[in-house]
């Protein structure tokens, strides 16, 4: 049996057609996952700024209440980073007792803003020390998203 040329031109149009679909389904999928990445940073960098506006309001006016709401804003800046993908940082150390010890990023985070409620609740310290505060805050919150 002989196939005729008219058979073999069709097989290898659509071998080439099913090759152009699949380019055309990875550049599609390459182009999602690259806007889905960039809505996330962007959405990281909105949360970004308004921890940077809500810190200056609590060093600032020294209130509870802006002081709760700056709080609530770091744990939902870290749920979102941590959600999409993030990886904390993550490192071990050895005490002097011999234990492991996993630190993690987020730990410090937690004491700087325990170190933060300090400062607003003692009415000498200065404005500057809780803005100094804060910025580590911002600092180690950028840290965790690099």
């Amino acid at each position: 049996m002989k196939i005729s040329q008219e058979l073999r031109s069709q097989v290898e149009t659509a071998k080439s057609n099913t090759t152009k679909n699949n380019t055309t389904t990875t550049s599609f999928q390459q182009a999602v996952s690259h806007e889905k990445q960039k809505m996330h940073e962007s959405e990281l960098n909105r949360l970004l700024g308004n921890l940077s506006a809500q810190g200056e309001k609590v060093a600032k006016f020294r209130s509870f209440k802006d002081l709760a709401r700056y709080k609530k804003m770091v744990q939902q800046f870290i749920e979102e980073a941590v959600q999409y993908g993030l990886e904390l940082e993550q490192s071990r150390s050895w005490s002097m007792n011999g234990d492991n010890r996993k630190l993690m990023l987020v730990k410090q985070i937690d004491e700087k803003l325990v170190q933060l409620t300090d400062d607003v609740l003692d009415q000498e310290k200065p404005s500057l020390d809780i803005l100094d505060v804060i910025g580590e805050i911002k600092g180690l919150l950028l840290n965790l998203r690099a």
